[in-house]
């Protein structure tokens, strides 16, 4: 057994060393500065650590979260489970650019022929022991064994409900051809759990796949699994590029003026998938997190010409009314260029093409 996790390591590292990943130049319009580093040697953001609210805020907080089970699922999004057959029969047809959501911060997505996952998490406990901890109110919107095979994986940043061990290795056992990117310094997490076929990258790296272009872009947030960890490793969003079709995923970040910059640079995406839950108590999330109104302006900023609501009502994160993100994000829309059908709520499950 032990001799098979090793070959399969080395065959990983021999399938990442063919991914070219370059520090994007000016001409294809993507020169994003490094993400910086303070005296300590720890990422930050541009501004700086971010402020998290004093131990008042940051501890009556936690202990809500531990009341979790006694929680109301109330007004959480409704879940259309999907069989993934027009996702699997998609794939080999290329025929379609189509967007899932799976629930939370993982979508699925589909342009030029390539599939790929964001953030993905199947594990109904987005914490280091199960059944500790905020607890899963929505299902997966498609089982794992009913996915079209997956090309490559986005990962923003190493919190539990971003970062999903479980979900990774289970993907990667899926299929050896599966390729993983990751903000730097997360590769070590994914290699030592034998997921092998991992590229890290910077803030304004690029990577190629088929015709694609994987970007990592800036964000605003932070890093942190255990006591010892914070910020030491790095967070961001992603965007992902083709002839035809162009894909925006914010990741988990607050509102920054980085967003402007990426659609200034990037810009216009067809479609991009946008943060707009976990945003209560203010003074706890304020820097890390966007509320409704928040991400609409975030949306405007990259030049989305739509724009997919995630990061709501799949777990018990926050302190909002589960109902109440969507509801604010459509009434924040409404007074701007994406009104209408230009702004997406989807149920859990949901298929759309873009």
């Amino acid at each position: 057994m032990r001799r098979i996790k090793i070959i399969a390591l080395l065959l990983g590292l021999i399938s990442t060393s063919l991914i070219q990943v370059t520090q994007a130049s000016e001409d294809t319009m993507a020169n994003f500065t490094k993400a910086p580093v303070d005296d300590k040697g720890l990422f930050t953001n541009v501004k700086g650590e971010l402020s998290q609210g004093g131990l008042n805020v940051r501890v009556p907080f936690m202990l809500r979260r531990f009341g979790t089970y006694f929680r109301s699922s109330d007004g959480a999004p409704t879940l259309n489970k999907n069989d993934g057959a027009a996702l699997r029969a998609n794939a080999l047809n290329n025929e379609k650019a189509t967007i899932t959501w799976v629930g939370h911060a993982t979508v699925l997505v589909q342009m030029h022929g390539v599939t790929f996952l964001t953030d993905p998490i199947w594990s109904d406990w987005p914490s280091p022991m199960a059944y500790i901890g905020p607890r899963r109110f929505v299902e997966p919107g498609i089982e794992i064994d009913n996915l079209p095979k997956i090309d490559f994986v986005v990962v923003s940043h190493n919190h539990y409900d971003h970062l999903d061990l479980p979900t990774l290795k289970a993907l990667a056992k899926r299929s050896a051809d599966t390729k993983f990117f990751v903000p730097l310094g997360n590769a070590k997490l994914l290699n030592s759990q034998g997921v092998a076929n991992v590229t890290e990258m910077d803030w304004g790296n690029t990577a190629t796949y088929q015709d694609l272009t994987i970007h990592c872009l800036p964000t605003q947030h932070w890093s942190k699994r255990s006591i010892s960890d914070t910020r030491k490793t790095l967070w961001s969003s992603w965007a992902v590029t083709g002839p035809e079709k162009r894909f925006y995923f914010a990741g988990d970040t607050g509102y920054f003026p980085g967003f402007k910059e990426i659609g200034e640079k990037l810009g216009p995406f067809d479609i991009a998938a946008m943060p707009i839950g976990a945003y209560e108590p203010n003074a706890m999330m304020k820097a890390s997190h966007m509320d409704p109104k928040e991400s609409v302006m975030a949306s405007l900023d990259v030049k989305a010409a739509q724009v997919l609501a995630i990061h709501f009502g799949t777990f018990d994160l926050s302190d909002e009314p589960l109902a109440e993100p969507p509801v604010l994000f459509k009434e924040a829309a409404a007074k701007t260029a994406l009104a209408g059908d230009k702004t997406w709520v989807f149920d859990v499950g949901e298929t759309r093409e873009f």
